[in-house]
């Protein structure tokens, strides 16, 4: 079996938070949210990382983490563009937000050769989703069905004081097995509460603090890349005519209709760590302030990477 590898996606525009966020600096060393991640991937047995980004962030992002995490890893890029779509389909006049996270891994399909984790550039995971979905990965293979992972968390651990939050709403099964992924687009932390909307805040409705959620940290086969691109001209098909500008090829999408239709399985792991996160600005001093506590904890040295 072939060892894993890391997928990074970090070709979000950062558009809640005012800049491009994958490479603000998190610590007084200079460390960004993706150090964290590879280190806790590189302790847990990761060799091997892919950083999705946009072709015109290259060089910035080379120079802020890309160039430091190749003295440690064995470093790929690849570039989520708008118009890397089938040939009989036009990205619309004026869209300028890529096309999600299905189509992000789907970017990176020529750097992949074997099983791989995937997450998110500017969430904070914990080392031990690095340490169990790597475990999954070299144990675990695709027999009559796919077989994937994820990561879950509380949604209690997941939500911000600074604004509404997307979130991949799980349900799970008995053994353990994801069931059902539903894609919350605003949800809010409230003094009663943890709340969400699907009409714009016209009505809202309580979600329990302890359910499981998606926060995009996935393990998968090489499979799951011949579903993403079978699947990627349907949702063009739909997404062009009901929301051109906006419409987004979701992960959990893939994986839900890949559950309904009995071709994967997949197995829910699940974190009782805090998720930490700059979805807005006004989040930073408190993931700082975190990151300085886990440091004074021993957890993580002051300086990452030493030559």
């Amino acid at each position: 079996m072939k060892r894993p590898v890391l997928v990074i996606m970090a070709a979000g525009m950062g558009s809640r938070y005012g800049g491009l966020k994958q490479i603000d600096p998190i610590d007084r060393e200079g460390h960004i949210i993706i150090d964290f991640s590879i280190y806790d991937a590189r302790r847990a047995g990761f060799e091997k990382v892919v950083f999705i980004i946009k072709k015109d962030n290259e060089e910035e992002f080379k120079e802020v983490i890309g160039n430091r995490i190749s003295k440690f890893m064995d470093v790929a890029y690849a570039f989520q563009e708008l118009s890397n779509i089938p040939e009989n389909y036009q990205v619309p006049d004026g869209r300028k937000k890529p096309w999600g996270t299905a189509h992000a891994v789907l970017s990176a399909a020529d750097k992949i050769d074997g099983p791989f984790a995937v997450i998110n550039a500017d969430d904070y995971y914990g080392y031990h989703a690095f340490s169990v979905i790597y475990n999954f990965l070299t144990t675990h293979e695709d027999t009559e069905k796919y077989s994937y992972t994820m990561v879950g968390y509380r949604l209690k651990n997941t939500v911000t004081d600074n604004g509404d939050v997307s979130r991949g709403i799980c349900t799970v099964n008995q053994e353990g097995k994801l069931v059902q992924i539903v894609e919350r687009t605003q949800i809010e932390k409230r003094k009663t509460g943890i709340v969400f909307t699907e009409d714009k805040g016209q009505t809202w409705e309580e979600l329990d603090g302890e359910t499981l959620v998606s926060m995009n940290m996935w393990g998968f086969t090489e499979s799951i890349l011949q579903e993403i691109k079978k699947g990627f001209p349907a949702f063009l098909e739909k997404g062009l005519q009901e929301n051109p500008m906006k419409c987004e090829y979701f992960l959990p999408s893939v994986v839900s209709e890949l559950i309904e239709s009995e071709k994967a399985i997949v197995t829910v792991l699940e974190s009782e760590d805090k998720w930490y996160g700059v979805t807005y600005r006004e989040d930073k001093p408190l993931v700082m302030n975190a990151i300085e506590k886990l440091k004074d904890e021993g957890i993580y040295p002051q300086h990452l990477w030493k030559d």
